[in-house]
């Protein structure tokens, strides 16, 4: 088995694609694999958020706590997926609870190191920006997806943004 560089491995996932690799090799200094079990949390609501993941293999459920309901499972993230995008704004808190499904190896960032990087570099924090927009969008549509299927839409009616 050979062992890669947190460089070599988010030089293949599909968020860093294209990226200019004197930046990946920067973003790769706040790196660090971890793996999480099945069941195991991996954000929680209302905590701070410091760090995001990129996935690599496994599945997270991203979960919404309804009180006389429980933890709800909005949607499942496998293979390639960005979590946590709250530490880009204030007041850095994450949204959702975040559960691993299966056996879930990622990249970790550490936001308190990659976040001076894009502040000094404006332009690599654009493309960060740019691409966080990207996954923001892709759970947008998602969401909105998911409540059509759950409550449906009346006839004649069309939704745009």
């Amino acid at each position: 088995m050979t062992v890669q560089s947190i460089a070599e491995l988010i030089t293949h996932h599909a968020f860093f694609a294209g990226m200019r690799p004197e930046w990946l090799e920067l973003i790769a200094d706040c790196g660090r694999n971890v793996v999480f079990r099945p069941g195991e949390v991996i954000a929680r609501e209302g905590d701070r958020c410091e760090a995001f993941y990129a996935l690599r293999r496994g599945r997270v459920a991203v979960e919404l706590y309804a009180p006389g309901v429980g933890a709800r499972t909005i949607q499942t993230l496998g293979d390639g997926a960005i979590l946590g995008w709250s530490w880009l704004f204030p007041p850095y808190l994450w949204k959702f609870d975040l559960r691993a499904v299966e056996t879930t190896h990622a990249v970790h960032f550490d936001t308190s190191c990659l976040l001076p990087k894009c502040e000094s570099s404006p332009e690599m924090g654009y493309d960060f920006m740019r691409r966080f927009s990207g996954v923001m969008s892709d759970r947008l549509e998602a969401t909105r997806l998911q409540l059509l299927d759950v409550y449906g839409r009346p006839e004649g009616t069309h939704g745009t943004a």
